[in-house]
């Protein structure tokens, strides 16, 4: 599979080094690897180490969804955190996979810019990196805020409105 690969490094005391990884075939359009890399410094303040973002289709998906959580068809993003007993500066954070044509589809349904409802599942899966966790009513509240409240500071919009009359009564579900 022919795929591009990019890894963006941190300046001094930044956040994780970035890689990205394009091994979606679709024609839509992703952002640049520094996106990437400021989506997932605003989620991983202190963080060091490396973050791959490994950007695919709906069978890739489709397939690590089933295989790793046992779950049918593709979602729109899989966290995989890495061996945290690395010794810090070796510190691989995890791995993000998105699916970019889910994505996409998902943005329309829910009446979003895709690259908005994009930077929001970078800061989601990162901040499942992180130990982040929304398996709990309580915990999911605090991930919650956690999220809008980084995507406020990079300029987008509370995920979690309602933004469509296409969609009144349901929330946008990452």
């Amino acid at each position: 599979m022919s795929q591009k690969m990019r890894t963006r490094a941190p300046e001094a005391g930044q956040a994780p080094a970035v890689r990205v990884q394009r091994a979606d075939r679709s024609q839509l359009k992703a952002p640049a690897d520094g996106r990437f890399a400021q989506w997932i410094a605003a989620a991983a303040l202190a963080g060091k180490g490396t973050v791959t973002v490994r950007l695919v289709g709906l069978a890739e998906s489709r397939r690590l969804n089933e295989g790793f959580r046992g779950r049918s068809g593709p979602t729109n993003v899989l966290a995989f955190p890495a061996d945290a007993s690395l010794p810090a500066e070796e510190a691989e954070l995890g791995d993000l996979v998105i699916c970019l044509p889910l994505v996409y589809r998902e943005a329309g349904e829910q009446g979003k810019k895709p690259f908005d409802h994009l930077a929001h599942l970078v800061v989601h899966g990162t901040l499942h990196l992180l130990g982040h966790d929304h398996d709990q009513p309580a915990k999911a509240r605090r991930m919650e805020h956690t999220e809008t409240k980084i995507l406020r500071g990079l300029g987008i919009a509370n995920p979690y409105r309602v933004r469509s009359s296409s969609v009144a009564g349901r929330r946008g579900r990452t």
